[in-house]
């Protein structure tokens, strides 16, 4: 296939090994002008060495764009899934995939800022990532040239990366010769552990793979007590303190980790067709999603709440699969955040040995109504002889049809 021309192009670039191959790929390749981009996304990395990398590899320091998003990743894009309980496949907290969107719209901006006529990524031709930054592409610069070289070049083995790495003098740490033994993706909310040692989803995943929390059983004996604030679906305060979304989520993955929290070992069902077998560990949002559902216990009026538990699997999907830009994502999102004006109030949790439960929850919008559900006698607006009546009709149907059994036999 003949490859269009391409003068500049904006890599999501992470500094590693891989990255840095495919950066002297496209310059090979396509003969074109490479301009880096590199996410802070709380990786826990630290990232001016991907700015000496990319001057290693011959990139000029004007088109080299290294920048701190963990503020605007927590607010705009983990909160808001956040207000809608996300969870893929009733157990995955969409660490990586909600990680996608932000880097390719980074990266389209940085493409119209410096006059780029194409976009590339580093993902494979078998996982979810290659979707998720190419439809973010395409939803936001619909005539971008996407290139995505691992369904382009012919580097088929890790032996022949590290041989192109060695001729194209690119620094191989002593580490990455051979096989990694599983790969790893991370960011504020997750780290993600694919690969090698964890293919086979009958195996314990090995101790040395967690990085994010310590060994439950090795958590402290005492248990933590702590309180979460929220103002309209989205926490903003640990223990009375007010802190930025960066800097909350950051606290409650160190409260997690301390607490052993945050664990799953996860066989999913991928867009592209296969299972896969991924350890993740997601401390501060266990413990968020476990406080968030508490406070909206107290501030939700059922059918609210029912119709988010309903609509959450297709929100989650979306997000899963890549459609965070799309329309019905959007309207999705609408919905959910119109349910969040009440959702205002403090939830108080205990983190034990993996675990995180409320113990308290009250709120200034609270439907509770102690006076409602009492056994004691009260002055209260119910007469228990109304749900005889409520009773009877909801019954009717059911009556209705257990005759017609009777009369027709059926």
């Amino acid at each position: 296939m003949t490859k269009k021309a391409v003068k500049k192009v904006v890599l999501a670039y992470s500094g590693g090994l891989d990255t840095s191959i495919i950066l002297k790929w496209l310059q090979s390749t396509y003969g074109c002008e490479v301009v880096t981009f590199t996410a802070d996304l709380g990786q826990g990395e630290e990232l001016e060495s991907a700015r000496q990398k990319a001057i290693l590899l011959g990139i000029k320091p004007e088109n080299i764009f290294i920048e701190d998003v963990r503020e605007e990743f927590a607010r705009d894009y983990v909160f808001p899934m956040f207000r809608a309980n996300a969870q893929y496949e009733g157990l995955y907290l969409l660490g990586t995939s909600i990680a996608r969107p932000l880097t390719a719209k980074k990266q389209i901006e940085i493409a119209e800022r410096t006059g780029a006529d194409a976009v590339a990524h580093g993902a494979t031709g078998k996982g979810n990532d290659q979707v998720r930054f190419e439809l973010a592409y395409y939803a936001l610069k619909p005539d971008i040239t996407v290139i995505a070289p691992w369904r382009e070049w012919d580097l088929a083995s890790r032996t022949a990366l590290l041989d192109f790495a060695e001729k194209n003098q690119i620094p191989i740490a002593k580490n990455k010769r051979g096989e990694a033994p599983f790969s790893v993706d991370a960011n504020l909310l997750h780290a993600s552990s694919e690969g090698r040692v964890l293919e086979d989803p009958a195996t314990e995943v090995p101790d040395y793979v967690y990085s994010r929390t310590i060994d439950p059983e090795a958590a402290p004996d005492a248990p933590t007590v702590i309180t979460i604030d929220f103002e309209k679906g989205d926490p903003v305060a640990i223990d009375g303190k007010k802190l930025s979304p960066a800097s909350l989520l950051g606290r409650l993955n160190e409260l997690g980790r301390e607490n052993g929290i945050g664990r799953l070992d996860l066989v999913e069902n991928r867009f592209v067709g296969m299972k896969s077998r991924g350890m993740y560990e997601t401390p501060g949002g266990t413990i968020l999603l476990q406080a968030h559902r508490a406070i909206e216990s107290i501030t939700l009026d059922r059918g609210a709440a029912h119709l988010k538990d309903e609509i959450m699997p297709r929100y989650a999907e979306l997000i899963y699969n890549g459609f965070w830009f799309s329309p019905e994502r959007e309207m999705l999102q609408a919905l959910i955040d119109k349910s969040q004006g009440a959702v205002t109030g403090q939830v108080t949790l205990k983190l034990y040995k993996g675990s995180a439960w409320t113990i308290g929850r009250e709120s200034p919008f609270s439907l509770y109504d102690k006076e409602l559900v009492t056994f004691e006698e009260g002055a209260v607006a119910y007469d228990h002889r109304d749900a005889g009546g409520f009773i009877k009709l909801n019954a009717l149907r059911l009556r209705t049809l257990a005759q017609r059994r009777r009369m027709k036999g059926v």
